[in-house]
């Protein structure tokens, strides 16, 4: 009688990523450490969930190992200490050679049979010098991997302007591309520091709400619309789609109405574009 596959989701201790291997061992659960083969090597793994059927992927699915002994756990322990001083040499290295590298972190393979160096550079990097010096002190196959402001932040994590770990450091596994006019669309103004997380680019959360905003947004007049209402005319200043309420004003005076009142009563037409970039934003912000 064959044995029956069962498929697991893994992670890794340097990524939010999750992985699916399969399995015949019906003794691995949620929680368990395993061995796997990934295109780095040999790794130490944690089971994030209980075994499923088989995912609806075409790719083809590495098998688990073997669940991971007391020896790999120590092993393991030993590996992440060690790369602490790994990173610490790889930096004092790159200096001497001024190659202008800030590396973010070291990991090693749990067989130790390649070490990996994560770095963050402004340009792109001549490490062949490094590479040669890098291999003749710690006696293995090294990997050097430049990333982008967006993975250090994920990496380093830290505090949003929300209050709560960013995002990027708890759970999201893609960056989505993310542009000026996602917060064009949520009536934000378009203040760059205000805008920007602590990776320097356009914050994450403003595509949560995008299509939330553009659905709420349809068959509304644009900001600056000018609109006769009530026999007189006047122009939007200001939009509420969540309050469903606007601002219209005139030379005389302003008024408030609601979203729905506003589609009843008033004609509007369209705003020159020009006029409702200048208004809708103190400062030219192009996309990312």
């Amino acid at each position: 009688m064959s044995e029956t596959v069962k498929y697991i989701s893994v992670r890794f201790q340097t990524t939010n990523k999750t992985y699916t291997f399969s399995t015949t061992d019906d003794s691995i659960r949620n929680g368990d450490a395993v061995i796997v083969e990934t295109q780095r090597g040999i790794e130490y793994a944690r089971v994030i969930a209980d075994p499923f059927d088989k995912p609806n992927i075409s790719l083809e699915i590495k098998p688990i190992l073997r669940k991971a002994t007391e020896a790999d756990r120590e092993q393991y322990q030993q590996n992440v200490k060690d790369c602490e001083s790994a990173k610490v040499i790889c930096q004092e290295e790159s200096d001497k050679l001024g190659l202008g590298m800030n590396i973010l972190s070291a990991e090693y393979t749990l067989d130790r049979a390649k070490i990996t160096f994560i770095y963050l550079a402004d340009d792109r990097v001549d490490f062949r010098e490094l590479l040669k010096v890098l291999a003749s002190i710690f006696k293995c196959r090294i990997d050097l991997r430049q990333v982008g402001t967006r993975d250090k932040a994920k990496m380093v994590s830290g505090v949003g302007p929300c209050g709560r770990e960013l995002c990027c450091a708890r759970y999201i596994t893609e960056f989505d591309r993310i542009s000026i006019n996602m917060a064009k669309n949520q009536l934000l103004a378009l203040n760059v520091q205000k805008l920007s997380g602590q990776c320097g680019n356009l914050m994450c959360c403003l595509k949560y709400e995008d299509d939330a905003y553009k659905e709420l947004r349809k068959g509304l007049p644009k900001m600056n619309s000018v609109v006769e209402y009530d026999g007189e005319r006047y122009r939007i200043t200001s939009m509420n789609v969540i309050a469903r309420t606007c601002k219209l004003e005139n030379q005389d005076h302003a008024i408030y109405l609601t979203l729905d009142d506003l589609r009843r009563y008033g004609k509007y037409q369209t705003p020159n574009v020009k006029k409702e970039e200048e208004s809708e934003g103190t400062e030219s912000v192009s996309e990312e």
